[in-house]
């Protein structure tokens, strides 16, 4: 009898919370379909349709000039303008030098909050320097006098990893401009693990600058001075995205070691626990304590074993895709998906999982509400996700 009625629920669409039908979540039950465009999908789900644009070579993440055309990243260290009207792309001259490797090369790029004033572009790399590998960030102003020749100029680091390691990984840095026009960057742990609590490291932080990369006033631990008065937040291990909601607040998506993938809410001066705690194991495995066994530091909103690996994250703000609209949608990599969770529930839920059949590994609202996705790896497709 209860089986029928949790299939007649099932069918009109209904959203059931019990144990007994066999989900008590939209998490759960999202996990069971391929994609949203099925017609036993549940109501809350999002209706879409993707159309291939072009492809690349490694991209990595993407902005969109006032003119409509796309600045995309590859990460051997090219950065493309890409005209989505006549699907043409040309290369940008004086980019700066990349260690490309591993995870390393050319990163993030955004745009100043200022830019159709002052030009300025901010991009992020993995560069090699005395002692090892580290990321770094250049403002640099985009010349697009000539036509078929744009260019960079008057280039100027605004901030680097300290200190530089061995090995190309978790250099995480995404960066993202808040209302107030201050400068936010995501520093990886680089797989080195005890930084992320080391106050003279900006490794495994949430750092907040001003737009020439100095410490931002009212900074939490601006009495330290040095590195510390960059910080924000710690204890984080590869926040690969990050956004801020349509309340001004910032969530990052970050991956775990093995297991543990976790959504944050980054609130000031607030330690996230890595290496201490996380809701996974590393891989050799060693455990790791759960965050419910240490309440002094902040936990997940959500977080995922398995993992889904996230690339990328944005705060959907149009209306194009209406069931989307202030939730936050993540990139995935190994779980080769785009994955939507509600942050307006308490507590978070994913409420949706697409199958792409790839690696995402960029995520842009576009202005009319579509939302244009990278792939990741060599030949790597542009696509534009938008309502039917």
């Amino acid at each position: 009898m209860l089986k029928n009625l949790c299939l007649f629920l099932a069918l009109s669409g209904i959203l059931v919370g019990l144990t007994a039908c066999g989900t008590s979540t939209p998490e759960a039950a999202s996990h069971d379909m391929a994609t949203s465009t099925e017609a036993h999908v549940p109501k809350f789900q999002q209706n879409f349709q993707i159309d291939k644009i072009a492809s690349f070579d490694e991209p990595w993440a993407l902005t969109q000039l006032p003119d409509g055309r796309l600045l995309i990243t590859e990460r051997k260290g090219v950065l493309k303008i890409f005209d989505p009207l006549s699907q043409q792309s040309i290369d940008v001259f004086a980019v700066p030098s990349v260690a490309y490797g591993g995870q390393g090369g050319l990163g993030d790029v955004i745009l100043h909050p200022d830019f159709s004033h002052n030009g300025w572009i901010y991009l992020s790399y993995a560069t090699r320097g005395n002692g090892g590998y580290g990321a770094e960030v250049i403002r640099a102003r985009l010349d697009l006098s000539l036509p078929a020749k744009p260019k960079l100029l008057d280039q100027k680091v605004v901030w680097q990893q300290v200190p530089k390691t061995s090995g190309q990984g978790h250099y995480a840095h995404r960066m993202r401009f808040d209302q107030q026009g201050k400068l936010w960057i995501s520093s990886g742990e680089r797989q080195k693990f005890d930084p992320a609590q080391d106050m003279q490291s900006n490794l495994g932080k949430i750092l907040r600058l001003n737009d020439d990369g100095t410490a931002a006033d009212g900074n939490p631990f601006a009495s330290q001075g040095g590195i510390a008065a960059q910080i924000w937040s710690l204890g984080h291990r590869n926040p690969l995205g990050m956004d801020f909601d349509q309340q001004g607040q910032l969530w990052v998506v970050e991956m775990g070691p093995q297991g543990g993938d976790e959504l944050n809410l980054i609130e000031k001066g607030q330690n996230y626990g890595y290496p201490l705690v996380s809701n996974g194991d590393h891989y050799n495995g060693q455990l790791i304590p759960d965050h419910a066994t240490r309440p002094e530091f902040e936990a997940p909103k959500i977080s995922w074993t398995p993992v889904i690996s996230p690339s990328s994250l944005m705060i959907y703000r149009g209306d194009q895709l209406e069931y989307w609209t202030g939730k936050a949608i993540i990139g995935g990599l190994s779980s080769q998906a785009i994955i939507v969770v509600d942050i307006q529930q308490q507590p978070a839920r994913e409420i949706q999982r697409i199958d792409m059949k790839a690696r995402i590994r960029g995520l842009l609202e576009a202005p009319d509400g579509a939302i244009w996705v990278l792939e990741d790896g060599e030949k790597a497709n542009l696509l534009r996700l938008h309502a039917k």
